[in-house]
This record gives structure tokens, sequence and C-alpha cells, in this order.
């Protein structure tokens, strides 16, 4: 009983840790309002990591340096790349 409880305890912790690392899809929304062509590569080294493999950008690294202990991004600390022209 007791390996039990610990081995649920160490994955809700794992679950809780690892996913206020993440990218979630209100920080991609608040990036895509200020950048409409914004994708997943423009954090992210791999077009669409994974999870175990989402290694980060220039870019994304600032993102995750701006974020809050809440998991907001403050985005007055991002220089925001302009828009490539068309």
């Amino acid at each position: 009983m007791k390996k039990t409880t610990t081995a649920v305890l160490a994955v809700l912790a794992a679950i809780a840790l690892g996913s206020s690392s993440l990218a979630t899809m209100d920080i991609q929304k608040e990036y895509k309002a200020k950048d409409p062509k914004a994708n997943c590569a423009s954090c992210h080294v791999a077009k669409m990591p994974k999870k175990e493999a989402a290694d980060l950008n220039d870019f994304g690294k600032t993102v995750k340096g701006a974020k809050d202990k809440d998991g907001k991004i403050d985005w007055s600390k991002v220089k925001v790349p302009a828009p490539a022209a068309s």
C-alpha cells in the first residue's frame, strides 16, 4: 500500500512540475494575437515538437524567461520580432 501511494504521489508531482514548463494554448493565442503567422517553430527548434524533445530557440528562451510565477507571460519583457514583409 505504501509503495502504491508513493508512486501515485510521484506521478502527480511530475505532472504538476512538468506541465508548468510547457507552452500552453493560452500562451500560443496571446502570441498569435501579436504575430498572426506564429506557429510552434516560432519558439521551438522543431516544427512540431514532442513533449520529450521540446528544445527552444532563442526567442522561445526569451519567452520562457518572461514567464511569471503564475505561468503568465509578461510580454513587456519580450521583444516580439516584426513580421516578415510579404
